[in-house]
């Protein structure tokens, strides 16, 4: 009986996690807890370590450990002659934390989502091995701090990839590695721009780029876009002394149309006369379907321009590789920036990445993987142009990983919503695009990456809904 009266004395409300193998460090972790939440309250006295390590049959010597814990944590006070009490000075105890609901945007992955690649298991394999290696082989100085520009390796082979298709010839030294276009946008306007400060964009435009200058607070200039690219007169009439402008010249986003030599010509000259910046973002130059690599807006006067390349189209986003060219200039300049921010980017998956480039298998992949996308492209248009019995103008680009399909004018504001949802699929829309309204209304389809028959599937559902909604309106179509 006096074994039964102990152990009632001594039980405590806590429950031991079988998952930490450590004896000591499983009977603070339930002591901790259970103090912090108030269960055990402040000034009661702790078992004795003989009867706690009986009551949970574990040895007194883990039972000893743990509370030598507890009183380095404050957590708990000996005091002489008397034993061991929960602290009197704690916090408040927390109520149990409810699960948190966060408005955290996470991009979509279904047909016509933007942004998927396919990769094929061969070339993941290769590039694993290729990771291994370099991990397994690294040196004390790989295996510490790096340079802030990246992987030297990556960064040269990435230069001869740009001279020879892209017409872009820079030092290695220029180049610096980011974690995505988003972050080398964030880093230039933090580097040489100041909050408040004029930044022309393309309208419709990049939207993930709004948000980052616009969180970097930076003064959005819309220019509108017309099929030479954007209206540099337009540019100068609303800010002439902006500091920057964002493009994609070579396959501008979202319209898709190709900056005209006129229009380059006009925009190079605006920038060297108001000493503004331009940052080129060539977002998916590796995807043209017909003819010959376009040269670079930074190939043909690169004092003024900044050239921005992402791997997330040639290979997947998930590897977060993207890279900046920058003019001599300004390179310092940008590099102490990111070397602020983060001091340097991971080597080893940029290494495996030069690795690829080197011996020739990503250009095969990307061969591959033009070939798929070309008739992932014939495959939606066809489908929808079938099913929207041609209401729907579908405009099919020579390069890229999207197509336009444009809605005929005169319907209401939110008729591209309304349609989006009778279809439910997951598209952009142009208006999502804009900073201004007003505009054409249409559909920004992504089609590289995803299953043939879930993109066929998702034109005809598209097709028919802008079929019946435009029917329904009464408005005519071309």
């Amino acid at each position: 009986m006096a074994t039964t009266s102990s152990r009632r004395t001594v039980d405590l409300p806590i429950a031991l996690d079988a998952g930490i193998p450590n004896q000591a460090s499983r009977i603070h972790a339930a002591l901790r807890v259970a103090i912090v939440d108030g269960r055990l309250r402040p000034g009661l006295k702790l078992p004795s370590s003989r009867a706690l390590a009986e009551q949970f049959g574990l040895s007194r010597n883990a039972v000893v450990a743990a509370y030598e814990q507890l009183l380095g944590d404050g957590l708990a006070e000996a005091r002489q002659g008397s034993g061991t009490y929960v602290a009197d000075d704690l916090p408040a105890a927390q109520s149990a934390a409810a699960p948190a609901r966060l408005d955290v945007e996470t991009l979509p992955s279904r047909a016509f989502a933007l942004g998927r690649t396919h990769v094929d298991g061969g070339l993941l394999r290769q590039f694993g091995a290729s990771v291994r290696r370099h991990v397994v082989a690294a040196s004390a100085e790989q295996l510490g701090y790096g340079d802030p520009r990246g992987s030297l390796k990556l960064r040269a082979e990435i230069a001869r990839h740009l001279a020879s298709s892209r017409g872009i010839r820079c030092d290695p030294g220029c180049i610096m590695i980011t974690g995505g276009t988003q972050q080398g946008l964030r880093l230039c306007a933090e580097a040489l721009l100041s909050p408040g400060e004029a930044i022309w964009l393309e309208e419709p435009g990049y939207y993930a780029a709004h948000g980052t200058l616009r969180a970097a607070g930076m003064r959005l200039i819309p220019v509108p876009v017309d099929g030479e690219g954007i209206r540099v007169s337009d540019g100068r009439a609303l800010a002439p002394l902006a500091r920057a402008a964002y493009v994609t010249p070579s396959h501008q986003f979202p319209t898709g149309v190709t900056m005209s030599m006129a229009r380059r010509v006009a925009l190079l000259d605006w920038a060297s006369a108001a000493q503004a910046w331009i940052i080129e973002d060539d977002y998916d130059s590796e995807f043209r379907y017909a003819g010959p690599p376009l040269t670079a807006l930074a190939g043909l006067g690169g004092e003024r321009v900044i050239y921005s390349g992402t791997f997330s189209k040639t290979l997947f986003p998930s590897l977060r590789l993207a890279y900046l060219v920058l003019p001599r200039a300004i390179a310092e300049q940008v590099i102490k920036a990111r070397s602020a921010a983060d001091r340097f980017p991971p080597a080893f998956l940029a290494d495996a990445v030069a690795d690829l480039m080197s011996n020739g298998m990503l250009a095969a992949h990307l061969r591959r993987a033009r070939l798929r996308y070309r008739q992932a492209r014939e495959t939606v248009a066809s489908a929808l142009g079938q099913a929207s019995r041609g209401r729907l103008r579908v405009v099919v680009p020579p390069q890229g990983l999207h197509l336009v399909a444009y809605l005929p004018a005169g319907l209401p504001i939110d008729a591209g919503a309304r349609i989006r949802a009778m279809a439910a699929v997951e598209t952009r829309l142009l208006s999502e695009a804009s900073l201004s309204p007003g505009g054409m209304e249409g559909f920004i389809l992504g089609f590289s990456g995803h299953d043939s028959r879930d993109l066929t599937a998702a034109a005809r559902r598209l097709g028919q809904a802008a079929d019946a909604y435009i029917a329904d309106s009464g408005v005519a179509t071309d």
